[in-house]
């Protein structure tokens, strides 16, 4: 009865909902309607955050050849989202709690959004882009024109042109490449980023219906799914347009999507996400900073409330007087908790092993559609298609059985990590084999192969002279390739020795080209036609089930997505969770996700075999790459990373099936129930595993 009248007494004295039936209904629906407006908001935050994370990754390739960036040079920009997010994270996730939630959210999608629109500023800066060709940029007028692209006349500069290049574009470069604005605004939008995901579980947490939080966390997870899809369709549409398009005349344009010179609209990606986080950002400064939360209590069974657990034990043990209580938030207990936590081997073990894990990601999503488009001539645009309506949509179906099975088998500790641990066996050895599905070096002459076809054992570095084109006064550094008819490509109708055209833009046809003649082509009228010469039939049946196969590795990949989150702290104290995951994200995000793109981009420029020159003559965007190194160099990084994670992975399920198995008896295993540590957990500990959860899921493409 004394137990009754308390709760009766606090339910009058509080600010939320009242218990009076008449008041009730309307204050319930007062705060219902609050919460709804803030999810509606918070939604289409995400949303644009999804897709404001995919277009960036899609359009790197079209920002390096825009701006005639190194590979590694683009990988730093890349992570410049990370350098913004991770300055300011900890700062925006503490005091941003005690603050008005929306409002900071708000500001965030705002700063977002206007770092998306920085990001494509320079585009509406910069002359318009000039791509290299033997025309020069003075296109045929029509079909009767003829144009000679092997000129005798020394005194010609129609094909030497470098020297022209250097002496007036050079001087028109500005001190600050354009390309500083491009990571400035992705830094920008990783600093408005920072605030969406834990404030926004946080809010919901704070003023959901009791048990009602995971729910609305769960719509957040799918619609940031349909955001990640959308940025791939998004994007493969920008990227099908000229980059210049509504500027100048397309019919004059003589490069196709699948040509390495082709840059799309990237620009158009960014302030359309740009625009869309500006609106995102509005509704939540007509937000309360709080509601009036309902009055159900959270409600813990007696039986979890005592530490009963065996295995809550033997955790305890691994560290002494871990930090408690929440009053101790200075910097001392901060350290203790710290060391408490690198003081765990296991946990040490985990974040070693993922850290590895998310290198090897990051490394390998970043550059695996330009290794697509090198190794099996596909356009940018229909990769991202693909990625957006089968890779995305597998990920996420596997997400979700792994969480699934997970519960429906009631896994504890161990069934997790044996969950965790095959599924990653699988799709690593389902990687391992995608090296085999290759297609044949590219012929072109002077690069890969002789002028006469035959193949080299070391192919000749930058060796574009020959006989048959030494009268024609090429410029060899000019990259605008050509198809002979007998299956060569050369690396400019000059080079080719051809010595008439006829046609205009994309149809232009070359003719009477010596070095075809002199390969002993049975023609009088020996042709070449725009663009490299295309792969064989089998190459484009290799990637099919080059695609396939990686759908599979991606499929267990996202298996074991929900097993790997729950690792994180399966192996800590219960009140160091937060920090676990914490630390975890960060190393994760600091060392893996803004390292990995610029030593997978330097280790990918080594195989290039063709650079593109600027005004002034540093080396620009690689043309073209041998693509049996980019080949071996890209798995070699990518697998090879694997190779101590698998490793570890085995140290760490050895140690934990001593521990808990010793620790627990026979009879289950040692294992704590998933539900049940999680409900005894502090409210900050939830936000933090929701938030890493969310993050895992994006990963796995």
């Amino acid at each position: 009865m004394a137990a009754k009248a308390d709760l009766s007494d606090s339910r009058k004295d509080s600010n939320q909902c009242s218990t009076d039936v008449q008041s009730s209904v309307k204050k319930k629906t007062k705060c219902s309607n609050g919460l709804k407006m803030f999810m509606i908001a918070l939604s289409f935050s995400w949303i644009c955050k999804a897709l404001a994370a995919v277009v960036m990754k899609a359009s790197i390739t079209q920002i390096e050849r825009r701006f005639g960036m190194t590979s590694s040079e683009a990988g730093l920009i890349d992570g410049s989202f990370e350098i913004g997010n991770l300055l300011v994270i900890t700062l925006v996730s503490h005091f941003g709690a005690k603050s008005h939630i929306p409002r900071i959210i708000g500001t965030g999608c705002l700063i977002m959004g206007i770092g998306s629109i920085l990001t494509a500023s320079p585009h509406f800066f910069m002359e318009h882009y000039k791509y290299d060709s033997t025309l020069n940029g003075k296109p045929l007028e029509n079909s009767t024109a003829i144009y000679t692209p092997c000129s005798t006349d020394l005194n010609s500069t129609s094909n030497n042109k470098s020297s022209v290049l250097l002496e007036s574009g050079c001087k028109n470069e500005s001190a600050l490449p354009m390309w500083i604005y491009v990571l400035m605004g992705n830094m920008l939008r990783g600093i408005g980023e920072s605030p969406i995901t834990p404030l926004g579980i946080t809010y919901i947490d704070n003023f959901a219906n009791e048990g009602h939080s995971a729910f609305y966390i769960g719509i957040l997870h799918s619609l940031a799914v349909i955001g990640l899809a959308t940025g791939f369709l998004l994007a493969s549409l920008c990227i099908k347009l000229y980059v210049d398009i509504g500027y100048v005349d397309l019919s004059t344009i003589t490069i196709k999507p699948i040509d390495s010179r082709w840059v799309g609209a990237w620009w158009l990606g960014f302030l359309i996400v740009g625009i869309l986080s500006i609106a995102a950002g509005i509704p939540f400064f007509f937000i309360p900073k709080s509601l009036e939360k309902p009055t159900n209590k959270r409600k813990i069974s007696a039986s979890l409330d005592i530490s009963s657990t065996k295995e809550n034990r033997s955790r305890r043990t691994n560290c002494k007087n871990p930090v408690q209580t929440k009053e101790s938030k200075n910097l001392t207990g901060f350290f203790l908790s710290l060391k408490c936590i690198l003081s765990n081997w296991m946990y040490l073990i985990y974040l070693i092993s993922s850290l590895f894990t998310f290198s090897s990601f990051i490394g390998y999503i970043t550059y695996l559609s330009k290794y697509l488009e090198q190794h099996f001539d596909q356009s940018m645009s229909k990769l991202n298609l693909l990625l957006g309506i089968i890779a995305m949509p597998t990920v996420s179906i596997s997400v979700f059985l792994g969480g699934f099975i997970s519960r429906k088998l009631k896994l504890k500790t161990l069934g997790i990590a044996k969950l965790f641990f095959i599924s990653h066996i699988c799709a690593i050895t389902l990687k391992a084999m995608l090296p085999s599905f290759n297609c044949e070096r590219r012929l072109v002459a002077g690069l890969t192969v002789t002028y006469d076809g035959s193949d080299q054992e070391t192919h000749p570095q930058n060796i574009p002279s020959s006989f048959c084109n030494s009268d024609c006064n090429c410029d060899p550094i000019l990259w605008d390739p050509v198809c002979g008819d007998n299956g060569l490509t050369y690396m400019s109708p000059c080079l080719a020795g051809c010595k008439s055209s006829v046609g205009h833009g994309k149809d232009l046809v070359f003719h009477n080209c010596s070095c075809i003649e002199a390969n002993h082509f049975q023609s009088r009228k020996a042709s070449a036609h725009l663009g490299q010469c295309s792969r064989t039939d089998d190459c484009s049946r290799k990637f099919i089930y080059f695609m396939t196969m990686q759908t599979l590795s991606s499929f267990f990949f996202g298996l074991g997505g929900s097993p790997k989150i729950m690792l994180a702290f399966k192996n800590v104290e219960p009140e160091l969770k937060s920090l676990a995951l914490g630390l975890h994200f960060l190393v994760l995000r600091a060392i893996g996700g803004i390292l990995a793109p610029i030593y997978f981009g330097a280790a990918i420029d080594s195989s290039c075999l063709k650079w593109a020159t600027n005004n002034c003559g540093d080396k620009g965007a690689c043309r073209m790459y041998d693509s049996i190194s980019y080949r071996n160099i890209f798995f070699s990084l990518c697998l090879g990373l694997h190779v101590p994670v698998i490793i570890l992975n085995i140290i760490l399920f050895m140690i934990m099936k001593k521990k808990y198995g010793e620790n627990n008896g026979s009879s289950n295993s040692g294992e704590i129930d998933v539900d049940e540590s999680n409900l005894k957990e502090p409210l900050n500990n939830n936000i933090q595993f929701e938030a890493s959860a969310h993050e895992d899921s994006e990963t796995h493409i």
